[in-house]
């Protein structure tokens, strides 16, 4: 055997030996060390605690003694904390989402030849078209296809399909009527004028904006 494999396993043996090991607990240990955990989940979850009342409260709890509020109290604040902790969580997540779509709108909207319009839809023109431009309630017959802002494909029709305009999505309600059938156009939706703070189930996320390469067939009444 080499003797730096000898070695190797020489020096590696205590540690696994120790590793095989069950640690030893005393009572002080065993109750230190469940503090710790759980102040270490306390500090993350319900930071600024005070720890005085904290531990009045798990000391009289756990020795059974009278408690200085009444059941029905305690509830209702431990509820009003879980509101507020959701809401608070909610609301982190909203902002975080938020942010993501405002810096994927700004860097479309920094695309050479888009334009923006009214709602914030913005388009670029992949095919020009010369005929009838849709009325805000006449038919559409489009082929499509929908991604969401990391590319992936989310929904498509490659055959032609009419929509009733007024039945369709806020965005598309916006930009179709500027094209003009014939034309192909790459449509970018802000989440407002899609599916919103709501979303679309397990399929878009809230605040997700949409990417739509829509080419405009025909226009009905």
């Amino acid at each position: 055997m080499p003797r730096s494999l000898f070695l190797s396993l020489y020096l590696a043996a205590p540690f696994a030996l120790a590793a095989t090991e069950a640690p030893t607990a005393n009572e002080h240990d065993l109750a230190y060390s469940l503090g710790a955990s759980l102040g270490e989940r306390l500090r993350q979850e319900v930071p600024g605690l005070q720890l005085d009342a904290l531990v009045e409260g798990l000391r009289q709890s756990y020795q059974g003694q009278p408690l200085k509020l009444d059941n029905a109290r305690m509830q209702a604040i431990l509820q009003q904390h879980e509101e507020q902790a959701n809401k608070a969580a909610v609301d982190a997540e909203t902002a975080k989402l938020q942010a993501v779509e405002t810096r994927f709108m700004a860097n479309e909207r920094a695309r050479a030849g888009v334009h923006e319009l009214p709602e914030g839809v913005l388009y670029s023109e992949l095919k020009s078209g010369n005929g009838t431009q849709p009325k805000a309630d006449g038919k559409v017959q489009v082929r499509y296809v929908g991604k969401l802002p990391d590319g992936s494909v989310f929904d498509q029709n490659q055959q032609p399909q009419w929509f009733k305009l007024d039945s369709v999505i806020e965005g598309w309600q916006v930009a179709l009527p500027h094209m003009k059938a014939g034309s192909k156009w790459r449509l970018v939706i802000p989440s407002a004028q899609a599916y919103g703070a709501e979303g679309a189930g397990d399929l878009i996320a809230p605040y997700t904006p949409l990417v739509f390469e829509i080419e405009l067939l025909a226009v009905g009444d």
